[in-house]
């Protein structure tokens, strides 16, 4: 599921793909949705990046490619396929007829520990114990130790981090800046934000302008993971 503005800016740029080849500038991105500065689409930019709708072409100004749109849209694409419009996405399966999987052919998975909740919002205390665990693919796992957390909070709505997801963390105590991680303020309040780092201050970054970004001494954040995955129930 995207957020509105997720949407909106994905719709925007593939019609704009389909209207005249060449991916709008990020001023008119910015215009489009009435934002009021282009930071707010570089965020959301690289949410709709991960979750696999658009991909960044490498040494191209803004180049930009459609890689699929929501199902919700997918109609409208086989009408346009029908007076002769092929649009630049990949195909969804929705609704088609699966072959059986084998036993031999399932993806192993392994049992990770829920770590209780984490705060996408105001920090909340800290990470609790282990309360359950949850079975999850290993191709979506790196090498190392995880965890799972519940996430609570819309601070992260923007990165395609909604309230209700579970997140999985790879356990690591560092992480390089724009990576989004678990972070321990004061030994006592756990949070889920993208990490920047400003000289010798850490700042906590939302991806959410309704909150304000939060900078910190390095001696009072701890980082405790990096997120690696998501999972959401529908």
């Amino acid at each position: 599921m995207l957020t509105r503005k997720q949407h909106e800016l994905l719709m925007f740029i593939h019609q704009r793909l389909k209207e005249s080849g060449v991916p709008p500038s990020f001023d008119e991105m910015k215009d489009a949705l009435d934002l009021r500065s282009k930071s707010g689409i570089h965020r959301l930019i690289t949410a709709l990046e991960e979750r696999g709708f658009i991909r960044r072409l490498p040494n191209r100004a803004r180049a930009l490619e459609v890689l699929r749109l929501p199902e919700s849209v997918q109609p409208s694409l086989a009408s346009n396929r029908a007076k002769g419009f092929s649009p630049n996405v990949i195909e969804g399966t929705l609704g088609k007829v699966r072959p059986a999987v084998r036993d031999e052919e399932r993806l192993p998975v392994v049992s990770i520990p829920v770590m209780g909740r984490i705060a996408a919002g105001t920090p909340i205390s800290a990470i609790q114990n282990h309360t359950h665990s949850i079975p999850v693919p290993v191709d979506m796992l790196s090498n190392g130790e995880h965890f799972a957390l519940e996430v609570r909070g819309d601070s992260m709505i923007d990165a395609g981090i909604l309230d209700g997801d579970t997140v999985l963390i790879k356990r690591q105590i560092a992480a390089d800046s724009g990576d989004i991680v678990v972070a321990l303020v004061d030994e006592e309040e756990a949070t889920l934000k993208r990490l920047r780092k400003r000289g010798a201050s850490v700042a906590l970054e939302a991806a959410n302008q309704a909150y304000e970004t939060r900078i910190f001494g390095p001696d009072r954040v701890k980082i405790q993971g990096r997120l690696v995955g998501l999972i959401r129930r529908y």
